[in-house]
C-alpha cells in the first residue's frame, strides 16, 4: 500500500513538473529569430556591433546550430529592399524579429501584426506609431529607444565647449532615416538659443558623404554632428577622415566613430543596445508578450574624446569635457 502511494505521489509530482521542464527546455526545439538591418552585412558579425546580439543570446544559454537559428537579413543601405526582406522573415515563420532602426521596424510592422518585433533602437517609438506607450506597448512591438533627439542639444553644447565661436553647425543626415528630421528640429531649437544656425547636409551613399563635406566647407560650417544611422556607422572611418581633412570639429552619437579617428562621441553604447535586445528576445521565447514588456530607454551615456584628433585640429580639450569623459584616446 505504501509502495502504491509512493508511486502515485511520484506520478503526481511528475505531472506538475513536466510542463515546466517541457517549457524551459523543449527538447529538439530550434528557435528561429529574424534580424533585419538597413546596413550591409559586415565582413565579420562577431567583430561588428551586431555580434553583441549573438553574444547576448549565447550568454542567455542559446546555442546556434542546436536550439537557435538567426536569420540575418541586410538591405545594403537600400530602403526599398526592407519590405521584401521583412516579408521573407514572416514567410520563414520566425519566432521573433529584431529590427535595428526606425525604417526596419516600420518595414517589420507592415509585414506582420502577430510575430513579436524587438526594436534594437528607435528615436521615438510612440510618435512613430510602433507602441501605444513606453510602459505598455500594447501590440506586437517592444524593445529599446535611443532618445537621440533629446541629446542633440548636448552635442551642440559639447561642440561649443570645444569651439566657442561657432555660428554654423552642419548635421549629416540621411533622408531615408525618418528620425533625422526630429534630430534636426531639436538641434535647431538649441542652436537658435546660441544665435547659431543648423545646416542639414544630406547623404544617402558613401560617395554622397564626400560631397556632403564639400558642401559643408562651401557653406562655411564650423563643426559637424553625425547622428546614428545604418549608413554612417559602417562609414565611420570615412566620415572621421573627411572631417579631419577639412578641419571640422565633429561629434557623433556612437563611440565607434571616435575609435575610427573622429573627434568626439556622446550617446548610448551600440554594443550594449544589441546585447539588451537579446534579453527581450529571451523573455518572448519564454512566453512573455511584447504588449506587456515596457520599452527600455538608455540610462548610461558615454563621452569619448580622441586627443590625437584634437591635436591634429589644433584644438585644446576644455577641462570640463576632460573631467566628464568616459575615455580619452591619446
Amino acid at each position: 500500500m505504501n509502495r502504491r502511494r509512493d508511486v502515485l505521489a511520484l506520478l503526481g509530482s511528475s505531472a506538475v513538473m513536466l510542463p515546466l521542464r517541457s517549457f524551459a527546455q523543449q527538447p529538439g526545439k530550434v528557435w528561429r529569430v529574424g534580424f533585419l538591418s538597413f546596413r550591409s552585412r559586415p565582413d565579420s558579425l562577431d567583430s561588428d556591433v551586431f555580434g553583441a546580439f549573438r553574444l547576448g543570446m549565447r550568454e542567455l544559454g542559446y546555442i546556434e546550430g542546436k536550439d537557435l537559428a538567426i536569420e540575418w537579413r541586410f538591405a545594403d543601405g537600400k530602403l526599398e529592399r526592407l519590405p521584401d526582406l521583412a516579408a521573407e522573415l514572416v514567410r520563414l515563420q520566425v519566432d521573433a524579429i529584431v529590427s535595428s532602426g526606425t525604417a526596419t521596424t516600420s518595414a517589420a510592422q507592415k509585414a506582420t501584426a502577430t510575430i513579436p518585433i524587438v526594436m534594437e533602437t528607435n528615436t521615438d517609438p510612440v510618435d512613430s506609431g510602433f507602441v501605444k506607450t513606453l510602459a505598455r506597448p500594447g501590440g506586437n512591438i517592444t524593445g529599446l529607444s535611443n532618445i537621440s533627439v533629446d541629446i542633440s542639444p548636448k552635442h551642440l553644447e559639447m561642440l561649443f565647449s570645444m569651439v566657442p565661436k561657432l555660428s554654423v553647425v552642419a548635421v549629416l543626415v540621411n533622408p531615408a532615416n525618418p528620425s533625422h528630421a526630429l534630430i534636426l528640429k531639436s538641434g535647431d531649437a538649441a542652436a537658435q538659443r546660441r544665435s547659431a544656425k543648423i545646416l542639414p547636409v544630406e547623404a544617402r551613399t558613401a560617395s554622397e558623404i564626400e560631397k556632403a563635406f564639400s558642401a559643408m566647407v562651401r557653406d562655411k560650417a564650423g563643426a559637424v554632428i553625425v547622428p546614428r544611422d545604418g549608413l554612417f556607422i559602417p562609414q565611420a572611418r570615412q566620415i572621421a577622415e573627411l572631417a579631419t581633412k577639412v578641419r571640422l570639429p565633429s561629434i557623433a552619437t556612437f563611440r565607434e566613430y571616435v575609435e575610427d579617428g573622429g573627434l568626439m562621441s556622446y550617446g548610448a553604447s551600440l554594443t550594449d543596445g544589441y546585447r539588451r535586445a537579446a534579453t527581450y528576445v529571451d523573455k518572448i521565447l519564454k512566453g512573455a508578450k511584447p504588449a506587456d514588456l515596457p520599452v527600455e530607454q538608455p540610462t548610461k551615456f558615454e563621452l569619448v574624446i580622441n586627443g590625437k584628433t584634437a591635436k591634429t585640429l589644433g584644438l585644446t580639450i576644455p577641462q570640463s569635457l576632460l573631467v566628464s569623459a568616459d575615455k580619452v584616446i591619446k
